[in-house]
């Protein structure tokens, strides 16, 4: 009764190796309750050592060892807010995900930012409680969802509507926040180089075990090879996972096709396919 049991794929659900020291899959992250550092982090199928670290910790309760991690200061917590309304172009401050809406009206105006053919990027508030209290103070809006468009609030849902109804929506909205110009930028961006690798991070400083791991396959190829750090850019991090229908990272391309993910490409490389697949 001491251990709540919860299993996730770890590139599918956002961020989750940049949270923890994970470079390779499975591992299991032992967690206390309100804390988000882990108490220990075991990589690979080990049951043994599993249940030995779950014993070492079962003394270990919120009530009887709460947890020190600090809340930020409003100076820090405001100026991580100030970054986030300017992730994208346009972002969504909602409940839930664009495909998994938590709320009706959340809903409601990601239906209207589709039919708007809208490009933007979101950020669940349920899985920040400091973001969901904070930017109800840094933008005196009490409600969610919020809509802002190149770090300034637009407003939550009524104000969405209104601005449509009257047809100002579409000029509000940057040029490059369109489908069609978010599509021209993804196909500049994979056509860059002939091998083109999307990443998180940068070569030298893979930003997640993936990341690491593709770099490092693609090094003994001996290839030349460009990359993109998707944690630059939120707009091509999220639509280039709709563009190749691929919803992970890293992704490759060659000669502007999709090769593949991590597993893809080391399955090749395993049967001796990589060399002919990157055309060398």
């Amino acid at each position: 009764k001491r251990f709540a049991f919860f299993k996730i794929e770890a590139e599918a659900v956002e961020g989750v190796p940049d949270l923890y020291p994970i470079d390779s899959v499975p591992a299991c992250v032992l967690l206390k309750k309100n804390a988000s550092k882990p108490l220990e982090v075991i990589i690979g199928a080990n049951p043994p050592k599993l249940v030995a670290a779950l014993k070492k910790h079962k003394s270990l309760s919120s009530e009887a060892a709460p947890s020190t991690e600090k809340a930020p200061s409003l100076k820090d917590l405001n100026a991580r807010l100030a970054k986030l309304v300017r992730a994208a172009p346009v972002m969504l401050f909602m409940k839930g995900s664009p495909e998994n809406a938590r709320c009706k009206f959340s809903k409601q105006i990601v239906q209207l930012l589709k039919e708007q053919k809208v490009v933007y990027s979101y950020f669940d508030i349920l899985t920040d409680d400091q973001v969901r209290q904070g930017l109800k103070n840094f933008s005196n809006w009490k409600t969610y969802p919020q809509l802002y468009i190149e770090g300034k609030l637009i407003g939550g849902l009524d104000i969405v509507k209104a601005h449509i109804e009257e047809d100002e929506f579409r000029d509000m909205l940057p040029k490059e926040s369109t489908k069609e110009a978010l599509e021209d930028k993804l196909k500049f961006l994979i056509n860059k180089s002939k091998v083109m690798l999307f990443m998180k991070g940068e070569p030298d400083a893979p930003r997640c075990g993936f990341s690491r791991k593709i770099v490092d396959l693609l090094n003994e190829t001996g290839v030349k090879y460009s990359t993109f750090d998707i944690l630059t850019d939120q707009e091509v991090r999220q639509g280039l996972k709709k563009y190749s229908n691929w919803p992970t990272y890293p992704q490759l391309y060659v000669g502007g096709r999709l090769v593949g993910g991590l597993d893809v490409v080391t399955e090749m490389k395993e049967d001796g396919e990589l060399m002919e697949a990157l055309n060398v």
